[in-house]
């Protein structure tokens, strides 16, 4: 069957309607609407049931793409009740509120706002009392904005590991492994300054298995790693020799125990602390999937712990489009096959893009030719890697425009330019910020 040109555009509009099913699906607002509900002076949070005069004051911290559109919706429900309130953002993801004050910073690379949000949510909860109420708002990207460097750690000594982990290829569990122990706030060390306070977090999952002590660096929860797997990361990642000899230096000293550890789960400080999943990357991908249905799609959520090289991802799922194609496994067409999770990217070149831009770009190859056929790679939160695109779309003429246009796939592939790549043939996913984030979707839509 002859690639169609005027079925790839129809692919094209329904992939982007069922991605959007997919954001809308864990709008933060509405995730903490579901979970928190107040009648009177009763408070409910996730199955728990509080009187409110029980409190002295209310006070809302945080950090994450997420959490101006959080904190507007406790607002809404604890008006009269929030003292005040401290919470950092990306920047272009903040909003006015009422009783909290938005910090906008730098992300991925942590920046001097996002020191000065955090030690204005380190202040704010260092000051509660044990009569007082301490909400948490954590989000994706919490980590990077949520930054207090530790005892002999500089910003510029923190951003230079950033980077280098970025780089690098190594997971979201491994970058926030290190951020732990080169902290002040992260690895529950907030809950620390929060102590004895109650501390409720609110929490909208961006990484793979939702492991509350990886979503932003875990603030307010036991910390599961040690200075010692901070040094065997960067070992195996050839980087302990590059990173700043201060960064050396205290994760040696955590190690000899001449650096406090982290707090683990029998600490006392998590005694009055309490986690709510609000909202995860499989709600997402569930909308998907009846979205998909509505538009004829036979759907087939394949798993929302994907993770991996973004390449090799894409020859993966190149490959079960093929499979779709040919033998119509695991579904027969019209299908949409659904994967949520996140992938890394190892540089190599000096390009502009995202790994679900690189994810797209690289899918492009097994797909050349298929007819109605079609993936889309995008981030829930609106923004891949330091772009102003979701992500990018790819299908089975991706190949052949570029070549009419004489662009060498490969070649954008070998600098990491996937960003300008679909500039230029037009299939950049563009949203805008969502000021959400429960990782990434990649969806195979294969018409008839």
């Amino acid at each position: 069957m002859p690639v169609s040109a005027e079925g790839n555009t129809n692919l094209k509009a329904h992939a982007r309607k069922i991605f959007q099913a997919a954001v809308d699906a864990v709008d933060p607002e509405t995730a903490v609407h579901r979970h928190v509900v107040r009648s009177g002076e009763v408070l409910k949070i996730g199955g728990q049931q509080m009187n409110l005069d029980g409190f002295n004051r209310v006070l809302l911290v945080g950090a994450g793409k997420a959490s101006a559109p959080m904190a507007r919706a406790v607002e809404s429900i604890l008006a009269d009740r929030i003292c005040a309130g401290a919470v950092v953002v990306k920047d272009g993801h903040g909003m006015p509120l009422q009783s909290t004050t938005v910090y906008e910073a730098g992300h991925p690379v942590p920046d001097e706002r996002g020191v000065a949000g955090s030690e204005a949510v380190l202040a704010l909860a260092a000051g509660a009392g044990p009569q007082d109420l301490v909400i948490c708002l954590i989000s994706g990207g919490g980590s990077a904005l949520m930054v207090a460097p530790a005892k002999g750690i500089s910003l510029d000594d923190k951003k230079d590991t950033t980077r280098r982990l970025l780089a690098c290829g190594a997971t979201i569990h491994e970058i926030n492994t290190v951020r732990k122990h080169l902290s002040r706030i992260k690895g529950g060390l907030l809950a620390g300054s929060a102590h004895p306070a109650t501390v409720i977090s609110l929490i909208l999952s961006d990484v793979v298995g939702d492991d509350l002590d990886v979503i932003a660096s875990g603030p307010t929860v036991p910390d599961s790693t040690t200075f010692f797997d901070a040094r065997e990361i960067l070992q195996r990642y050839a980087i302990w020799k590059k990173v700043v000899p201060a960064v050396r230096d205290r994760i040696e000293q955590g190690i000899d125990g001449l650096v406090q550890e982290t707090p683990k789960s029998d600490n006392p400080v998590f005694a009055c602390c309490r986690q709510v999943l609000v909202g995860t990357n499989l709600q997402a991908l569930e909308a998907a999937a009846r979205a998909a249905t509505d538009l004829g799609y036979r759907p087939l959520i394949l798993t929302s712990k994907l993770e991996g090289e973004a390449r090799e991802i894409a020859r993966g799922l190149g490959a079960i489009a093929r499979e779709v194609n040919q033998n119509g496994h695991p579904l027969r067409a019209p299908a949409c096959i659904l994967c949520g999770g996140e992938t890394t990217v190892t540089l190599q070149g000096d390009g502009k893009g995202g790994r679900c831009q690189e994810l797209a770009l690289a899918a492009s190859l097994p797909l050349a030719g298929l007819a109605n056929t079609l993936l889309l790679a995008g981030g829930t939160d609106g923004n891949d890697g330091p772009t102003d695109a979701a992500g990018a779309i790819a299908n089975g003429l991706t190949r052949a425009t570029a070549e009419k246009m004489g662009i060498d796939i490969r070649d954008f592939l070998q600098r990491n330019d996937a960003y300008h790549f679909f500039e230029r043939i037009g299939d950049l996913l563009i949203t805008g910020p969502t000021r959400t984030n429960v990782m990434d979707v990649y969806l195979l839509l294969v018409g008839k």
